[in-house]
């Protein structure tokens, strides 16, 4: 890397270094030899939630990567209403998913956003829909 000149009339530069707390709780700087510790999020995701529908029912389990937001993409020319359901007992029982006690991820048009961020090993997600007319397209990734 070339080195910057320092030209009047400053006479200086001011430096910047990023550290951390390294496993004897020592200030570490941040090197190229010694990077930033990151989490590693896992490349592999479950397999989309995907289909078409034109009946009411649940659809899933979709099994999502913890820590990854989960995204919903609903498409088609359809009305009803479609909402996220979790499960942490294998599907026995299924809860609508609610923010501060309102109903949360609860659709009746197409949409495309995330939805959840899951953070217990074994959940699971269902899309609960009902049908009205059309063909709704869904697809639960991430």
């Amino acid at each position: 890397m070339p080195s910057t000149p320092i030209l009047n009339p400053a006479g200086y530069v001011p430096t910047v270094a990023i550290g951390f707390a390294d496993i004897t709780n020592s200030l570490a700087a941040v090197t190229a030899a010694n990077p930033l510790p990151i989490v590693q999020q896992p490349i592999n995701a479950s397999a989309a939630l995907a289909g078409s529908t034109a009946a009411t029912g649940i659809l899933g389990p979709f099994v999502p990567v913890l820590d990854r937001p989960v995204m919903l993409l609903l498409s088609g020319t359809w009305t009803g209403s479609v909402r996220v359901l979790r499960s942490t007992d294998a599907g026995t029982t299924k809860l609508p998913l609610t923010l501060g006690g309102i109903g949360w991820a609860q659709f009746t048009g197409n949409c495309c956003e995330p939805v959840w961020d899951e953070s217990s090993v074994g959940a699971l997600l269902y899309l609960d829909v009902t049908y009205a007319s059309g063909t709704i397209v869904y697809r639960m990734e991430q």
